[in-house]
């Protein structure tokens, strides 16, 4: 049994509550042995860029830039792994960062550079 955040940002509220209360509800999902407990959580690798219902930010914006404390995502990843260290982490990315891609409008060849994907 798991959970999924992303196709949109589908979890970005969970992050702006209490810190009490996120993790309440955190234990409620993750905890193993009390509420859902949870063993399967899939994420999805913001790219700064719209996906359906929201966007979520890249953790590297650039090749130099590498910062997992942007968006909420690598947070749930962290929290969930607190409650349940067997948990799975699955990533899946929506969009991608401008750098991977720099045609105009960044129009999605991502796996012309295979070193950056």
């Amino acid at each position: 049994i798991g959970g999924i955040s992303g196709g949109g940002a589908t979890s970005k509220l969970l992050a702006d509550y209490p810190p009490a209360v996120f993790s309440d509800i955190m234990d409620l999902l993750y905890k193993p042995k009390f509420g859902a407990s949870l063993h399967w959580l899939k994420v999805e690798i913001g790219g700064d860029g719209d996906a359906t219902e929201g966007s979520e930010p890249s953790h590297m914006r650039s090749e130099g830039d590498l910062n997992y404390q942007r968006g909420y995502e690598w947070l749930m990843m962290v929290e969930a792994k607190k409650r349940a260290p067997d948990v799975i982490l699955h990533a899946l990315p929506w969009t991608w960062p401008g750098y991977i891609s720099p045609e105009p409008k960044c129009t999605g060849e991502p796996w012309k550079n295979m070193s950056l994907t």
